[in-house]
C-alpha cells in the first residue's frame, strides 16, 4: 500500500497560543503536548487518507528550558530557545516539553502510540544517526552513553563513538566552550575546533568506523564497531515500545554497511518495520561513491527522499524551468516507485509563503502535489499546516522570517490553529478557501490508495506532445510543455488506468486542451483505442484526474 505520511511536529501541532512573542519562552509561547493529540485529531487525519504519522521532535533534545534533573543547555550549544530537535541529548528519552506530567513523559508517549494504532495509523519517529547534541548524556541508559571508553587521542578509532580533534579549546560562534575537551568534529563533517555560524555547531558527528577525511573504512576486517551495536540498541528500544518505523535523518552521511547491518537486525525483530531515508544524491558529504540513493535502497530502505523532483518543480515557479523538465523524474524506473516525495517538510519553505514559490499562495500546492504524490508508487509526505495553507515565517526567533515554520523556537501554526480550534479538531475557524484546500488534499491523498497509483506503472506524455499546439501552448512559445504536464498511471492486474493532467500556471487557464497519445503510450495502456482526448478548460493550478476506463 502506498504510504501517505503526515508529519506531525508535536511541539507546534496543538499549540493554541495566539500571541507568540519573538524569542518567547515555553511559558510565554506555549507548546503542544502528547495528550493534546487526541483520538478525534487522529481520526480526522486518518480520514485524509493518511496511513502513517511521523511524530517529529519527540526525542529528548538540547533546549534552553530547564527541568528538575535536566538543566537548560548552555546557549553556546543551542539554536533557538526551544532548541533543535535534531540535536538529541538522550536517544532513549522523549522531550519533557511535550509531557503534561514530566515524570510520566514516556508513559504519555506510549499512550499516544496506542491512540495512533487505535486509529489504524502507523507511527514513525526520527532516527538521527549522524550526530547528537554536544550535551549528549543518556539518563535512561547510563551504560549506553556515547563516548564512554573512547580513546580521545585518536581522530577515528573503530570503537570510538566520536571523532576527536587535537586543536586545543573549542571555539563556537557564541564563544569558547571549554566543557568539551578535546573538541569533537561538528555534525556536518567540519573537522575544526572553530565551526562557523552556518555549520551544525550545536551537534557532534558520530563515528561508525569511517574516516571521512581520508576516505578509510576501518570496519572491513569483519569486526562490528561499537557504535553500530549501540545504534541497534536505540532502534530496538523504540521498536519494543511500539514504534512502527523510522525516518532516518541524513542517511547518506552514514556508511551503507551500517544500514545493511541495522536494517537487517530491525527486520528480524519486526518484519514490517519501515525505514525512510532522508538522503541527497548531490551532497558532497555523502559516504557512498556513485549512486547513493540506489545503494541505500539496496541496503534495505523502503524509500528514500526525492529532492530532485522537488527542486525542478520549485524552479518552474522561480527559475524558468519548464514542466517538460519533470520528465527526468520518471526516467529512472528503478527509483521512480521507491522515492518518497514532498512539497513541504520541516527543512523546506512553505508553499504559501509570500516570499517563496513565486508568491502565488497555497493553491500552487495542488499542482505541485498533484505531480509529486501521483507520479510514482512511493510515499507521499504531508507536513502539518500544508493542508490549510500555512504561510510560515513571521514571529519566530532564531530562524527569523525565512518562509519556514521554525523548528528552533516555541511558536505556533496560525492557519492550522483554525482547524485544531483549541483541540476540538473541527475546522470551525477555517476560511472557505482553506477548507477547500484541505478537502482537495484529502481527496487526492485518498485517491492514492487506488491500485493504479499504489502499484501501477507510470507513462509520461509531455515528450509526445511537445509539437502539439493544443497542449497548453501560450503566446510566443514554439513548443508545448511549459506549464502543462500529463501522465498515465496503469495497473495491469486490475485494469485500472488514470490520466492526470496538471496546469502549473498560477494564473492562466488552458483552453481547449488536446492530449495526444502516441502509439507506444496506447500499447502500454493495454491497446487503448483513442489517439487523443480533449479537455475544454484546465484552470490555474488545477489537477484533472480522468479515468481512462470509465471516462470520468
Amino acid at each position: 500500500m502506498k504510504k501517505i505520511i503526515y508529519q506531525l511536529f508535536v511541539r507546534h501541532f496543538s499549540n493554541s497560543n495566539i500571541t507568540p512573542q519573538e524569542n518567547g519562552s515555553l511559558s510565554e509561547n506555549g507548546c503542544g503536548k502528547f495528550e493534546d493529540i487526541t483520538a478525534v485529531a487522529l481520526e480526522a487525519i486518518k480520514r485524509m487518507g493518511v496511513t502513517h504519522v511521523w511524530l517529529t521532535g519527540v526525542l529528548n533534545h538540547a533546549t534552553g528550558t530547564p527541568y528538575a534533573g535536566m538543566p537548560a543547555d548552555d546557549p553556546k550549544i543551542l539554536k533557538g530557545i526551544a532548541g533543535s530537535p535534531y540535536a538529541v541529548r538522550d536517544y532513549f528519552d522523549v522531550s519533557p516539553d511535550l509531557a503534561v506530567n514530566i515524570e510520566k513523559r514516556i508513559d504519555e508517549f506510549k499512550c499516544l502510540i496506542q491512540r495512533c494504532h487505535n486509529a489504524n495509523l502507523k507511527v514513525l519517529i526520527d532516527f538521527i544517526p549522524n550526530h547528537v547534541a554536544r550535551s549528549y548524556k543518556s539518563k535512561v541508559r547510563l551504560g549506553s552513553n556515547l563516548g564512554l571508553g573512547d580513546n580521545t587521542e585518536e581522530f577515528c578509532g573503530i570503537d570510538n563513538n566520536f571523532y576527536y580533534l587535537n586543536e586545543g579549546e573549542l571555539l563556537l560562534p557564541g564563544g569558547a566552550y571549554p566543557t568539551e575537551m578535546p573538541p569533537k568534529v561538528t555534525g556536518n563533517n567540519v573537522a575544526t575546533s572553530t565551526p562557523s555560524v552556518s555549520d551544525w555547531y550545536e551537534t557532534v558527528k558520530i563515528n561508525y568506523g569511517y574516516d571521512f577525511v581520508n576516505n578509510l573504512e576501518h570496519y572491513y576486517d569483519g569486526s562490528i564497531p561499537r557504535t553500530w551495536k549501540m545504534m541497534d540498541e536505540v532502534l530496538a528500544y523504540w521498536q519494543e515500545m511500539g514504534v512502527d518505523g523510522y525516518r532516518c535523518d541524513m542517511a547518506h552521511m552514514v556508511p551503507i554497511a551500517f544500514w545493511k547491518y541495522a536494517i537487517s537486525l530491525a527486520r528480524e525483530r519486526s518484519g514490517d518495520v519501515v525505514f525512510i531515508g532522508e538522503a541527497y544524491a548531490q551532497d558532497p558529504k555523502k559516504v557512498a561513491e556513485g549512486k547513493v540513493l540506489n545503494q541505500l535502497l539496496n541496503a534495505g530502505f523502503d524509500e528514500v527522499y526525492d529532492s530532485e523532483s522537488y527542486d525542478v518543480i520549485k524552479d518552474i515557479y522561480e527559475s524558468g524551468k519548464w514542466a517538460n523538465d519533470l520528465d527526468d523524474a520518471i526516467w529512472d524506473k528503478k527509483r521512480l516507485h521507491k522515492m518518497i516525495r514532498y512539497a513541504e517538510n520541516h527543512d523546506e519553505v512553505r508553499l504559501a509563503s509570500p516570499s517563496q514559490w513565486g508568491g502565488h499562495g497555497a493553491n500552487v500546492g495542488k499542482a505541485v502535489c498533484g505531480f509529486l504524490y501521483g507520479i510514482g508508487s512511493g510515499g507521499c509526505l504531508l507536513y502539518n499546516g500544508q493542508e490549510v495553507g500555512e504561510k510560515g515565517g513571521g514571529v519566530g526567533g532564531y530562524s527569523e522570517d525565512d518562509g519556514r515554520t521554525s523548528i528552533f523556537d516555541y511558536t505556533t501554526l496560525p492557519e492550522l490553529q483554525k482547524w485544531t480550534n483549541n483541540q476540538r479538531y473541527d475546522g470551525a475557524g477555517l476560511s472557505e478557501e482553506s477548507q477547500t484546500l484541505r478537502d482537495w488534499y484529502s481527496k487526492w491523498c485518498n485517491l492514492m490508495s487506488e491500485p493504479a497509483f499504489h502499484r501501477g506503472g507510470t507513462y509520461g506524455l509531455n515528450s509526445c506532445n511537445r509539437d502539439n499546439e493544443k497542449y497548453g501552448r501560450l503566446k510566443g512559445e514554439i513548443v508545448s510543455g511549459h506549464w502543462l504536464y500529463s501522465f498515465l498511471r496503469y495497473d495491469m492486474d486490475s485494469g485500472q488506468a488514470y490520466l492526470v493532467v496538471i496546469n502549473f500556471h498560477p494564473t492562466e487557464t488552458m483552453h481547449n486542451v488536446e492530449i495526444f497519445f502516441s502509439i507506444e503510450a496506447r500499447v502500454w495502456l493495454g491497446d487503448y483505442e483513442y489517439e487523443s482526448l480533449e479537455l475544454e478548460d484546465v484552470r490555474p493550478c488545477e489537477v484533472i484526474c480522468y479515468s481512462m476506463k470509465s471516462g470520468k
